[in-house]
């Protein structure tokens, strides 16, 4: 595992707020040269710290405002079951985030998309369609107060 000194946190708080900072201008507000800069981001990415690089799309300029979570419990837990549904539910581009849970209910996703009844086609023709599939508990978002993709770094 990487040391993640004063330095390290540093880049990854700054790359986190906009990862398409040039290495000179990261280099110049972290105080070190860009040649040692460049060497502690690529060791970053070389240890799994920074995983990729994304643009952030805006879901509803794009046409997808809808934010639904649902919570989804299987008939079953074994091994292969939770195995087969992860693998499924992988494939499907509505689904932004799937979390194995511990608790009364086994996953949940946070799933897009442009309206209602497209949820709805989704919910019945593609959920509930997937082996195991026990309850499903829908919850529609309302609003969104915080949408984060930093990770707090303890400096």
């Amino acid at each position: 595992m990487i040391k993640l000194d004063k330095i390290n946190k540093k880049i990854l708080e700054m790359l986190q707020n906009d990862s398409s900072i040039t290495n000179a201008d990261l280099a110049k507000k972290i105080g070190l040269a860009p040649a040692s800069t460049l060497e502690r981001v690529k060791k970053l990415e070389a240890a799994g710290v920074i995983r990729k690089y994304v643009g952030l799309v805006d879901q509803e300029k794009v046409g997808k405002g809808i934010t639904v979570f649902v919570e989804v419990s299987l008939v079953n837990h074994t091994a292969a079951s939770i195995n087969n549904f992860t693998k499924a539910i992988i494939s499907i581009p509505e689904v932004l985030e799937c979390h194995h849970l511990a608790g009364d209910k086994d996953f949940l996703l946070k799933v897009v998309t442009d309206n209602i009844k497209q949820y709805r086609d989704f919910a019945l023709g593609e959920l509930a369609n997937l082996e195991g599939i026990g309850k499903v508990h829908t919850l529609f978002s309302l609003s969104t107060v915080k949408s984060s993709t930093a990770i707090p770094i303890d400096s």
